[in-house]
This record gives structure tokens, C-alpha cells and sequence, in this order.
């Protein structure tokens, strides 16, 4: 496998040199030089959710890596389903949030752990990353306690839901968290200064989790083969897939799975009044306006980093950037949503209900379609309580940290005071 970086093509590299070092110069992100085809579609959707991942992440990556290799990967990565509930005649939710803490994110974190582990040998690591939500938790899971990878995570002080924050915050051993007194895409912004240092990204064998990492974009390609897998056997017909959408990254990684020949018939980008998406397909003029903080925290990100590979996608494939469908759902229209899936018998989070609202405003009459719920409802307890006059019960894996003190640090959107606190405590 073959990739470029997107703002400086010369640079080529292959899938292990792309993982090591998370971003190309010049914070470019990398691409493949070819999307490979699966040609019987029908076959791999029969199979199972692994032994289809095996395949489908083996077009990939056998070449390099070797079949053996990717097979081991996705049997320790993917030991969790990935079910489709039907929540009324026309709309479904592809449940990614069975993981082991409930989030979708667990499906590329636990990917990428596997491949850094893999590829670092006896070589350690520091993964640096940020969070607006779920990723945090994601990545300390996977990579909690192996011996040759630090992980520092940032996130927004007081931006994130309590519980969210106490399922990585709480962890200690390897598991570094910094709150940073601003908002995401700040937190975002001190990754990208901390690649472009090189004291702290060669000092620290510096690498990145967040979804500008192309080994987590790989892993969720599987998931949209298994929903399109799902929702066949009920619906035999492709489907609308609605994209609760903040990074992008979920996108990007459908876009990819479309590319591969995946039978889906659109994609509907559905943001917060984050809205900067939207209004780009709208105008044709990217504006980013000030994040503002919504309900749907995970999705408050003005300055989405994964959005130049949606370009390259459809540019590659000549693939009108109008067939993407931007809508921006403000926090009264969440709030229906949520209460909405309540009356149907399907209770959510705020993030699933965005999607699940724009995908109704955009089906037409012929059409049946599927939205992601990329979070257990559990981990927006406060906000679902609230909306829904609701008390959910806490599951175990939300259970066992609620009490437990926070281990992080709060440090101001000042990447000085970062790279002095890293190698404070990783050296």
C-alpha cells in the first residue's frame, strides 16, 4: 500500500512508514496512490463480521503486512459486534458503540493499537492525540498498559461529559490526560504543533490517534461492509447512510467503503451548529466560525481535519462533492430528535439523534436508510436524563469509574507549556 501526502505528493510512503508518522510534512495528510476493488460484493457480505474484515482490510494492507499478519490484527482488534436495530419501517442504526467503551471509536483505536504494537518492536512510542469526546477513551483502552507506547491525551476542560472524561482520566500507568482550558479544535491545533516540533516529535517518537491516522480510517471502513451487510438481509436495497459528523473521520472512512464498490446509495453529513460542512457545500466558501459548545460535544469541531481526504475521494473518483448532503441540526431540533426516537420505542444520545433527524429530511419516499450510533446513550447520561426526564441506569464499564478521582493536569492552549509537561513525564 501506497500513500501521498495530500500537500506535498513527493512524499510517498508506505502503510507502516504512514502509521509511524501520523502526518506528512507540512501536518499533510496521507492518501492512497490506488483505493483497491472487491469484485464480489455478494460473497463478502455473506461472511461473517471478522472474516469479512479480514478480507476487506487484507485488499489493503496483504501485500505489505502479509494475510497472516492482517488476520491477527482484526481478531484482536474486533471482538465486539456491530448490530443494525431497526427503529421504525424506514430508518435503522448501525449500533457501533458494544465495544469496550462504548463508543465507535473503539474500532480504529483498537485497530491502530494493534498495528503501532506491531510495527514498534522493541521501539517506544508516544501516541499524542485529541479528544472531543470518545477518542480519549478509545485510545487509553487500547493501548492501557502495553510496555513500549506512552499516550498523552488533550480535551477540552469541561467540554466533554463527565463520564466520557472518567473512562480515560482515571486510568494512570501509561495513560498521560491534559485538560486544556479551551476548546477542541485548540487541542487539535497543540497536535499539530507538537508534529511540527522536531525536539518534541523525534525526541518523543512522536505519533497520532486521531483519525488523521490511516490505520483507524481502515478500521472503520469494515463497519459500513457489516451494516450494508445487515441491512440488505432486511431491506434488499442499498441505503442512505446518515454520518454524525465532527472530525470527519466517519465519513471519510464511508467514503472509502463506497470507493471499494460497497453498495450505498448517499451519504448525509449531519453536523451541530458546528455547521462549517454544510455551509461549505452550500456556498462553495469555507468559512469556520468560532466553535460553539451543543449537546452533541464529540461533534463541536469548526475546523475538521479528515476533510481534505473527503475532497481527494471524490476528486479521485470524479465524484460530485454535491452528492454529499450537509445538514446542520441546531439544539432545539436534537432535543425533538431525541424525544422523537423515544416515541418510537429507540432511545439514543444526542449525536445519533442529529443523524437520525437529517436522514429523515433528506430520504425521499422510495428510499430506507441507516443512521450511526457512535455512543452508548449512558456516556450522555446528563444530557439524555435532561431531554428524556430519563434515569438511565450506568453500565458496568461506566460504573466501575464514575467515582474515581481524575488523574489530569490542566494546562492552558499553550503548546510551550505542553512540550514542557511532556517531557516532564515521559522522560
Amino acid at each position: 500500500m501506497q500513500l501521498y501526502n495530500l500537500k506535498h505528493p513527493t512524499q510517498v510512503v508506505n502503510f507502516s512508514e504512514a502509521v509511524t508518522l501520523g502526518l506528512g510534512k507540512d501536518r499533510g495528510l496521507f492518501f492512497p496512490t490506488e483505493i483497491p476493488q472487491i469484485k464480489d460484493i455478494d460473497a463478502l457480505l455473506a461472511l461473517p463480521f471478522a472474516e469479512r474484515s479480514k478480507k476487506v482490510l487484507g485488499a489493503w494492507l496483504a501485500e505489505e503486512l502479509g494475510q497472516d499478519v492482517v488476520d491477527g490484527l482484526v481478531d484482536r482488534a474486533f471482538n465486539f459486534e456491530a448490530p443494525v436495530a431497526q427503529v421504525d419501517d424506514r430508518r435503522s442504526c448501525l449500533e457501533l458503540f458494544h465495544g469496550p467503551t462504548l463508543a465507535f471509536k473503539d474500532f480504529g483505536a483498537r485497530f491502530m493499537a494493534q498495528c503501532v504494537s506491531h510495527l514498534a518492536g522493541d521501539k517506544q512510542l508516544t501516541i499524542l492525540t485529541a479528544t472531543s469526546g470518545d477518542t480519549g477513551a478509545a485510545v487509553a483502552d487500547a493501548f492501557y498498559g502495553l510496555a513500549n507506547v506512552n499516550v498523552v491525551v488533550l480535551y477540552p476542560e469541561g467540554k466533554i461529559s463527565e463520564l466520557q472524561e472518567k473512562m480515560f482520566t482515571t486510568l494512570g500507568k501509561n495513560i498521560h490526560t491534559v485538560a486544556v482550558q479551551s476548546d477542541f479544535d485548540d487541542c487539535q491545533t497543540m497536535v499539530k504543533q507538537a508534529f511540527d516540533d522536531p525536539e518534541v516529535r523525534d525526541g518523543l517518537h512522536l505519533n497520532s490517534a486521531n483519525s488523521i491516522n490511516i490505520s483507524r480510517l481502515l478500521a472503520q471502513i469494515c463497519y459500513y461492509f457489516e451494516a450494508v451487510a445487515q441491512f440488505y438481509t432486511q431491506h434488499q436495497q442499498a441505503p442512505v447512510v446518515a454520518v454524525p459528523s465532527g472530525n470527519f473521520g466517519n465519513l471519510t472512512a464511508g467514503l472509502f467503503a463506497k470507493a471499494m464498490g460497497l453498495p450505498i446509495q448517499r451519504f448525509v453529513a449531519a453536523t451541530n451548529s458546528n455547521d462549517t460542512v454544510p455551509r461549505y457545500l452550500a456556498s462553495g466558501q469555507w468559512l469556520a466560525n468560532p466553535t460553539v459548545a451543543t449537546m452533541s460535544n464529540a461533534m463541536d469541531v469548526s475546523e475538521p481535519s479528515n476533510w481534505p481526504r473527503v475532497e481527494a475521494i471524490c476528486a479521485k473518483l470524479e465524484w460530485p462533492l454535491a452528492d454529499i448532503q450537509g445538514v446542520m441540526v441546531n439544539e432545539t431540533d436534537t432535543s425533538k430528535a431525541l424525544k422523537q426516537l423515544e416515541q418510537v420505542g429507540y432511545q439514543s444520545e444526542p449525536h445519533a439523534a442529529i443523524a437520525a433527524h437529517a436522514l429523515t429530511l433528506t430520504m425521499d419516499v422510495s428510499e430506507k436508510g441507516l443512521f450511526l450510533g457512535t455512543a452508548h446513550p449512558a456516556k450522555f447520561k446528563d444530557v439524555v436524563d435532561r431531554e428524556l426526564g430519563t434515569d438511565l441506569p450506568l453500565p458496568a464499564e461506566l460504573a466501575a469509574v464514575a467515582n474515581k478521582p481524575s488523574l489530569s493536569v490542566s494546562l492552558n492552549a499553550d503548546f510551550a507549556e505542553l512540550k514542557a509537561h511532556m517531557f516532564k513525564v515521559l522522560k
